[in-house]
Formats: C-alpha cells, sequence, structure tokens
C-alpha cells in the first residue's frame, strides 16, 4: 500500500478523469465493494475455523456446492483426513461440518463472483469504447492480481492440510495484504474518475509525505492483526490497557527461536497489534491537526476529519472485541473497521493531489 501511495503524484497524471469516465469508476466502486464484503467474509471464515472445510481446489466445478449426500460424505472424508479433524474436531457430525463448508465455500464463491464481475465489466465497457488507454494497463494490473490471489488463497489453505491444525499464519498474513492492496489499488483509481482532487497548494506536499507515512504504519497495524488472527492470540490477555497486569508481558520473548517471538508467540504478537494500533490513532490524530493548519480544500479537510474519527472508532472497537473475547460478530466488524480506515486513508491522499486532473481525451 505505502508503494501505492508513493506513486500518487504519477497515478494523477497517468488516468483521465471526463465524464465518460463515471461508468468505469462506477464499475470499480462496485468491485471494490465487492472486495470489502470479501474481506469480511474472510474474517467470519477465519472466525469460525471454516477455512480447511474444502480440500480440493476446483475452480469452475468447485461452483456449485455438494447436491447429494454422497457428495457430502465424500468431501467429510475428506476433511478428515487433516489434522484439524482428526486433534480437534474428532467427532464431528456431517450436520457440523455443513456449518463450516458453507463459509469457506460463500467466500470462494464471492471471489468467483468478483472476478466475473470484473471481467463482465471490462468487456462491455471495452466493446462500448469508455476505458482510455492510459487506464487500460491498470485494469489488466487488477486482474492479474486478482488471479493471483487466488493463487495466494489455495497456497494459505494447503498450509492446514499436512501437519497444522490451522493455516499459517505468515500465508494469511500475505493473503490479507494482497487483497489489501487490490482493495486500495481499485479505490485509487476509483476516487481519481468519480471525484477529481481540486490542485491543491505546494503547503499539502509535506502533509501528503506524512499520510503515505501513516498508510504504512496502518499496513502494518493490520498485517499484525492478520497474525493475532492466526494463532488465535485475541482469545488471550482478554484485558485493556494492560495484559495480565503488566505493561509489557513478561513472556514476550518466551519462545525459542528468539526470532520467531513477534511471529508466532501469541503474547508478543498481541502486543505488537496494540502498539501498533495505538500509534495509528495518535498518527491519524496528529495528522488531522496538522491538515487544519495548512491551507487545504475543503473536501481535504473533511478527509482528515473522517480519518481521525474512523481511527478512534477502530481502536475502540478492537478493545471491544478483545475484552469480549473474540465474538464472531464483533471480530468481523473490527476487520470492517480497518478497510474503512484503509479506504479514508486513500481518499485522503487523493484529496491531496498536487495538481489539478486535467481531462485526457485520448481514448482506446
Amino acid at each position: 500500500m505505502s508503494t501505492l501511495a508513493a506513486s500518487s503524484d504519477r497515478a494523477d497524471r497517468r488516468v483521465p478523469n471526463q465524464a465518460g469516465d463515471r461508468a468505469v469508476g462506477l464499475w470499480l466502486l462496485s468491485v471494490a465493494v465487492m472486495i470489502f464484503a470479501m474481506a469480511v467474509i474472510g474474517a467470519i471464515t477465519r472466525l469460525t475455523e471454516s477455512g480447511l472445510s474444502i480440500m480440493e481446489w476446483a475452480p469452475i466445478s468447485g461452483t456449485l456446492p455438494p447436491l447429494s449426500h454422497d457428495e457430502w460424505e465424500r468431501l467429510f472424508a475428506l476433511y478428515k483426513t487433516i489434522p484439524e479433524y482428526q486433534q480437534i474436531n474428532r467427532g464431528m457430525s456431517l450436520a457440523d461440518f455443513k456449518e463450516i463448508f458453507w463459509w469457506e465455500w460463500i467466500h470462494r464463491l464471492w471471489g468467483r463472483l468478483i472476478g466475473a464481475v470484473f471481467a463482465g465489466g471490462f468487456l462491455i465497457l471495452l466493446f462500448r469504447r469508455k476505458i482510455s488507454r492510459a487506464l487500460t494497463p491498470h485494469l489488466i494490473a487488477m486482474f492479474a492480481l486478482g488471479g493471483l490471489q487466488g493463487l495466494v488463497g489455495w497456497y494459505m489453505v494447503a498450509s492446514g492440510f499436512a501437519e497444522r491444525t490451522d493455516v499459517s499464519q505468515y500465508r494469511l498474513a500475505a493473503h490479507l495484504g494482497l487483497a489489501l492492496a487490490i482493495y486500495a489499488y481499485v479505490l485509487w483509481i476509483t476516487f481519481g474518475l468519480l471525484a477529481p482532487a481540486p490542485a491543491q497548494s505546494d503547503g499539502a506536499r509535506a502533509l501528503r509525505t506524512g499520510l503515505r507515512a501513516f498508510a504504512g504504519l496502518l499496513a502494518a497495524t493490520i498485517l499484525a492483526g492478520a497474525l493475532v488472527a492466526g494463532i488465535n492470540a485475541g482469545l488471550t490477555y482478554n484485558t485493556f490497557p494492560k495484559m495480565a497486569g503488566e505493561w509489557v508481558p513478561s513472556g514476550y520473548w518466551i519462545r525459542e527461536p528468539t526470532w520467531a517471538n513477534p511471529f508466532e508467540n501469541p503474547a508478543a504478537v498481541q502486543f505488537n497489534h496494540r502498539v501498533l494500533a495505538v500509534l495509528t490513532v495518535i498518527t491519524a490524530l496528529g495528522l488531522w491537526g496538522w491538515a487544519r493548519t495548512r491551507p487545504l480544500a475543503a473536501t481535504a479537510r473533511r478527509a482528515f476529519d473522517l480519518l481521525a474519527l474512523a481511527a478512534l472508532g477502530q481502536l475502540g472497537l478492537g478493545i471491544w472485541t478483545l475484552l469480549w473475547v473474540v465474538p464472531v460478530w464483533l471480530g468481523a466488524a473490527h476487520q470492517a473497521g480497518a478497510l474503512t480506515l484503509l479506504a479514508l486513508t486513500v481518499w485522503a491522499l487523493t484529496r491531496l493531489s498536487p495538481t489539478s486532473n486535467t481531462p485526457t481525451p485520448a481514448r482506446g
């Protein structure tokens, strides 16, 4: 995401903003909304421990759910061969299996639907000559990243088939990180098409740099949250602000090898996420205060107002989720809050464009 932010000045000049681009912008906005929903569904899939219920990679035939009792039994038999069933869910009934199966199936189906909406919309708009030459490389890159995301998702799921009772937290973080990058990329182009930013004075340049740094901090915080989810670290130390009465958990470095603690030790992983979350909020408030001192357009000021409010709300939601020991609905809401904060960060970046977006007449 920080790479995306760093290329903001160039992107403003590459992507045209014409009245005719409204159709493209609305199409991409629908894709972004679907990605938002996909990430929330993915959070529910993780929180309900449903991710390993489908052990087959079937991009075409997997579109349909099991349509017979024999097919359900076959898939259930496959699930019984993995450590998650043998060590955690042994004795699970077919009815219980169906409950976790449906979340994973919906998650995968939604990914297919995103691909269909993207590909279908692209072809229709291309046929109607609504897609500019400047925009075409971005759309091709988005489609390629979407295909890569499907492969990364399967790579993540496969990590839980052999020796683990869960997916690798590293692969989970990679899967979420790529989803966030695609989401931010789509939003960046969408906002440029639907709401070109007014020109800003050179005084906004330093603020843009600060906002890009904030984007990197936010990305790190969200990825740290993925590690928390990956090793169920949110189910421990359910107090705030201290952890078991300590500001820094005494078991932070208890694991061997030492380097693995920040990634594999629940105490360390949760502590890191807490610290990053607080720093994210402090930085958001600092940027808001800084923006109040700059001669910005009204839309840019409003973007920083919303960013600060969203950061505070997300911190409160995270604390609530922790204190209540991560109920599924709160965990999903916390994921939605992160996506909202990311969207507002991208919006704020587009409001600080150094130059107005000049219409480009060239069409493909």
